[in-house]
């Protein structure tokens, strides 16, 4: 990966503008990337709303709020030191949270212009997105795990995101069912009685099926929690006026086992009142309870029923071998194939070099300190001392009789003096 710039041109990477918006907006319209179905919004009708309300959302950015993250996007522009005022735009990036506590975030959507609309200078492509990468893995520094969802055909993007350490984690699979499939499916009873509303009351049966439902190393990267699935007073607000705006509903529910106390399924629809789109499902079945499946999409098949004919989209796993099948069977079309990649980040702690110690410092320290006696707790009371009794009693000098004679008949001062004399044997 080599990148040829003069002596007085240098990439900058910086927050978006107001001023980058109409470059932002070129940009994606010459990206070759192909637009996933989770992200079907034209990207110019976004760039507009952005410049009508680019200054409250500046704002909003500023503090916690549902907005906060609303426009998160930096660019990568060529900055000329002899000319301060050319700039040109050589790429940008978008991400956002993954989930609310903003361990794990999201890369939306990478476009870098083409090497022929630089002629001054000869970069990379994969230089400039690889900076991009780089500079929101230093920045963000909350997030621990990033991930991405790309099309499989896309090979530059897929090698710019494998050189930056991305891994595969699953291969999504996007299903498509015709109208007079859904009419078929609607004829079905469903015959769900423990079919109940979503409330803020249910977040921990959602979370626990949440969890169930996948392996643990998707589980270990999403890394949602119990308030993932709760939704505050003014998002449900803004959510609304949303769908009021764009002539949209959403339905959701989930089926309950009485017995178990658990969450077995759960589905999410996004109804499209005016039919200038497909009608989107978003469908979680416990691993073995995998008979719902004819069963929930019986459901959402007669809530379409009423609206425009338009197809019913919804995406499986390479590890719901169950759906997949089932799906095949029905008669569903696939229409996309994408790759779910990850990659962690780990930021290092940047720490003061520690001061070299001196000798003179070192031997200050094992030197003795004089130091006051602190005084003790014990008592010094005089306890009155006991004499252990007497077993035995030798007599005294005074109780020895003065004429006492000795074994051989003579007194004691005869034997000592003939034995000093004439000792006898």
């Amino acid at each position: 990966m080599n990148s040829f710039l003069s002596d007085t041109a240098k990439i900058l990477v910086r927050p978006a503008q107001y001023r980058d918006l109409e470059a932002i907006e070129v940009l994606a319209a010459e990206s070759s990337e192909v637009e996933r179905l989770s992200d079907r919004a034209n990207i110019g009708e976004q760039v507009q709303q952005l410049r009508r309300w680019y200054g409250p959302l500046k704002f909003l950015s500023l503090f916690p709020n549902p907005f906060q993250y609303h426009f998160c996007v930096y660019v990568a522009e060529l900055v000329k030191a002899d000319n301060r005022n050319a700039h040109k735009l050589l790429g940008w990036i978008q991400v956002a949270p993954f989930n609310k506590t903003r361990s794990t975030w999201q890369v939306g959507r990478v476009s870098i212009a083409r090497s022929g609309d630089c002629p001054e200078t000869l970069v990379d492509p994969l230089a400039i997105g690889s900076q991009l990468l780089r500079y929101c893995f230093e920045t963000i520094w909350e997030a621990r795990t990033w991930v991405l969802e790309l099309d499989v055909n896309e090979k530059d993007a897929l090698a710019l995101y494998r050189h930056n350490g991305f891994q595969p984690l699953a291969q999504m699979t996007y299903w498509s069912l015709a109208p007079d499939l859904l009419a078929e499916l609607a004829q079905n009873d469903p015959d769900l009685p423990n079919l109940l509303p979503i409330s803020n009351a249910d977040a921990q049966l959602l979370f626990q099926l949440d969890c169930v439902s996948m392996p643990p190393l998707l589980r270990q990267v999403f890394d949602r929690h119990v308030q993932d699935f709760k939704t505050s007073f003014v998002n449900t607000l803004l959510a609304k006026f949303n769908q009021w705006c764009h002539r949209t509903e959403t339905i959701s529910g989930y089926v309950f086992e009485p017995q178990r106390k658990a969450a077995i399924g759960y589905f999410q629809l996004n109804l499209q009142k005016n039919g200038s789109r497909p009608h989107q499902a978003r469908l979680t079945v416990h691993p073995a309870y995998t008979w719902l499946y004819p069963k929930l999409l019986a459901q959402m098949a007669r809530l379409v029923k009423d609206l425009p004919s338009q197809d019913l989209e919804l995406v499986s796993a390479d590890y719901q071998h169950e759906r997949e099948e089932y799906l095949e069977k029905l008669g569903a079309q696939r229409i996309a194939h994408t790759l779910l990649m990850s990659r962690s980040v780990w930021h290092k702690l940047k720490e003061t070099k520690p001061e070299g110690l001196q000798l003179s410092e070192m031997l200050q320290g094992l030197q003795a300190i004089p130091r006051t006696p602190i005084p003790s707790r014990m008592s010094w009371q005089k306890v009155p001392f006991q004499s252990p009794p007497i077993t035995s009693r030798r007599p005294e000098s005074s109780e020895i009789p003065s004429n006492s004679s000795s074994k051989n008949g003579k007194t004691s001062d005869g034997a000592s003096e003939g034995s000093d004399i004439n000792p006898q044997f």
